[in-house]
């Protein structure tokens, strides 16, 4: 049953957008599950997935709910893409870019989208897992592709692999010049503190703006800090230390050989799982 736990916790992550929260839901199923005493379950996996599925959506509920409150923009909370399979199958988690892009959706359509174009659920398959109608889900998957402008989930963007050293290499000449040449004309910059640590409340839109913004906080708190490569999310991230400890996950959003979106996930509790999983490589 242990084995399920990747593919549980993928689910739940997708959902939810907080590795910490999926985690504990799937450690709940798991231990309701070995408790559990009465009848049977004949078939585990699909009672396990459905419960995982539906805690989910529950838990998204209020967190959106939470999200009406929270200081300046939220942010989904990243994970490293290179880390050895643990608690989550990482074949199995959307890109960075998307997750953001899903925070349109409320809970169900997110649940939907995700399990018809993500993991190839039919929809009669879907509505005996969140127990609706056929016609529902269809529906419901109807509404979410037009939220989204149907943009379906694509393969993971194939960003250069030298992409991250020019981007070092521009940022640390100081020429912001050469910096907005690397930004696409609709490049938007999203910064999550979480009323914890400094960062801007509003996304920041247009090559100018962005371009001021991350020579800011590139040159005000990180040419001096530990600056380490990787991905997040299998979206390229910088990642930030001071002091040995990590402080900032830059990720970026590449399209037609620009970048189009970078989200700076500054809030702490949101680099917890993140730190501990860098630290682990």
């Amino acid at each position: 049953m242990d084995s399920l736990r990747p593919l549980l916790t993928s689910y739940a992550y997708n959902i939810l957008g907080s590795y910490e929260d999926a985690k504990d839901i799937v450690q709940d199923v798991l231990l309701e599950m070995i408790n559990r005493t009465g009848a049977d379950i004949q078939n585990e996996k699909a009672y396990l997935t459905r419960s995982v599925i539906n805690r989910a959506i529950n838990a998204r509920n209020r967190l959106q709910k939470m999200q009406s409150g929270y200081p300046g923009s939220w942010l989904p909370e990243p994970v490293a893409a290179e880390t050895a399979d643990g608690d989550l199958n990482r074949k199995d988690i959307l890109s960075y870019s998307l997750m953001v892009l899903l925070e349109r959706l409320d809970a169900k359509q997110r649940a939907v989208f995700i399990l018809k174009e993500a993991f190839n659920y039919e929809h009669e398959e879907i509505a005996e897992v969140l127990d609706i109608s056929v016609e529902n889900s269809r529906k419901i998957l109807s509404r979410a592709r037009a939220i989204l402008h149907n943009e379906p989930i694509s393969e993971v963007v194939k960003v250069p692999a030298d992409f991250l050293d020019k981007y070092m290499e521009v940022i640390h000449s100081r020429d912001i010049k050469k910096l907005e040449q690397l930004l696409s004309d609709d490049v938007l910059v999203v910064a999550d503190g979480g009323g914890k640590v400094r960062a801007a409340i509003k996304p920041l839109e247009g090559i100018e703006s962005a371009a001021a913004y991350m020579y800011a906080m590139y040159t005000k708190y990180y040419d001096v800090r530990h600056i380490v490569q990787g991905k997040v999310n299998h979206d390229p991230a910088l990642f930030y230390y001071v002091d040995g400890q990590l402080t900032n996950c830059q990720i970026f959003e590449w399209q037609d050989g620009k970048i189009r979106r970078v989200y700076f996930v500054r809030n702490p509790d949101k680099l917890i799982a993140l730190s501990k999983e860098k630290n682990d490589l």
